[in-house]
């Protein structure tokens, strides 16, 4: 029987990240487990054909293997020049999958240090900010390395000791019957060392709390939801483990002229009614200064107008987007009577003649057919 394929196995897309890989394998196999589902046979394979996907799909090499050959790179014989997935039995796949999920090993391997936490700022700028770049200068609370005990967590001159109970694994092993379980050590709370005399200053923890001046170097181009990552500058790991990363969120601000979709600026630029149907030029915001923009005669309201090259640089590449800029003609306010009467004579002589309102003479016409079509 044909296997499936890894990626419908996992319930995931081919472009699925590491991150979403594990979770699916973690959230199948938990379920799949065959100590919860004891003699059901079709979940035991169930279990192992997820097993089997997870260690393709979670290797690099053996990932693009297969994305590249399929199946056919782990047969014997193959591109991929593996063996197979067979030899290792069930209780195999049964010691490893507890490893996977609880951090330990079959026979307990050693407990890593624990990463500290990655953090998110959330930094505004101003869409010139954003446009040309700059440099910033943020302040984060974070835990940061303990100084007295450089991060050990043991006051100066003592140190960690290797835990007796797990004898540095960080992990237990309970039998339950004919299994055997994997959990946190107690005494050391999985971490393999205890420390018997700790630093005051942290309290054993090997971190403190601080805020943290960084100088944050803003690439040209950057719009809201971009993400600049700052490695190890997010929290301390606990007794000196390595710390997270900082991950600065853009968010821009809105702007009183222009409004950004991508690399393209728009902006709406009022015009005069003798401008709009005579015809000249007005002066138009760009991010280098104003430009001239020529308006054709009888230009009507929301006309766009496109200035090549006068948008955004792209941030992840060379090209430069545009300005798209939307003419409104604005009626006149507050006129004098003299002004007033000048329109009304303008009125006059133009009249009803549609070839000086095209589009107000077709709507009406457009109108009036539509009405005798109701009566008839």
């Amino acid at each position: 029987m044909s296997k499936r394929d890894y990626y419908e196995v996992l319930g995931l897309s081919r472009d699925a990240t590491e991150r979403e890989i594990k979770k699916a394998y973690k959230r199948l196999a938990m379920k799949l487990h065959p100590d919860r589902n004891q003699g059901d046979k079709d979940k035991e394979a169930e279990f192992k054909e997820v097993k089997e996907a997870y260690e393709i799909l979670n290797d690099d090499q053996k990932r693009a293997a297969y994305d590249q050959y399929g199946h056919a790179a782990f047969e014997q014989g193959g591109h991929g020049g593996g063996g197979g997935f067979g030899g290792g039995g069930f209780g195999q796949d049964f010691g490893d999958i507890f490893g996977d999920i609880f951090g330990g090993g079959r026979g307990g391997r050693q407990q890593r240090q624990q990463r500290g936490s990655d953090l998110r700022y959330n930094l505004e700028l101003t869409l010139e900010e954003a446009i040309k770049g700059k440099t910033l200068e943020i302040k984060v609370p974070t835990y940061v390395a303990c100084d007295p005990c450089d991060g050990s967590g043991a006051k100066k001159g003592s140190s960690a000791k290797t835990c007796s109970t797990c004898h540095g694994h960080g992990q237990v092993q309970m039998r339950q019957g004919l299994f055997a379980v994997q959990q946190t050590c107690p005494t050391c709370n999985g971490k393999g060392k205890v420390i018997s005399d700790p630093c005051t200053s942290c309290r054993g923890q090997g971190r403190v709390q601080k805020n943290k001046t960084l100088s944050v170097k803003i690439p040209p181009g950057v719009d809201t939801g971009d993400r600049i990552r700052l490695s190890g500058e997010g929290e301390a790991g606990e007794h000196g483990a390595p710390a997270g990363d900082l991950y600065v969120q853009a968010n821009v601000k809105q702007h009183k002229i222009f409004e950004r979709d991508e690399n393209d600026l728009y902006c709406e630029m009022p015009i005069s009614f003798t401008t709009a149907a005579l015809g000249g030029e007005i002066q138009v915001p760009t991010l280098e200064g104003k430009v001239k923009l020529k308006i054709p005669k009888e230009t009507q309201t929301g006309k766009m107008f496109r200035l090549r090259g006068k948008g955004v640089k792209s941030v992840r590449s060379h090209t430069t987007g545009d300005l798209m800029c939307k003419v409104v003609l604005e009626t006149p306010v507050n006129l004098s009577g003299d002004q007033a009467d000048l329109l009304r004579q303008l009125e006059t002589k133009v009249g009803t003649n549609k070839k000086h309102s095209p589009k107000e003479s077709g709507f009406f016409d457009s109108v009036k057919s539509f009405i005798d079509d109701l009566k008839s």
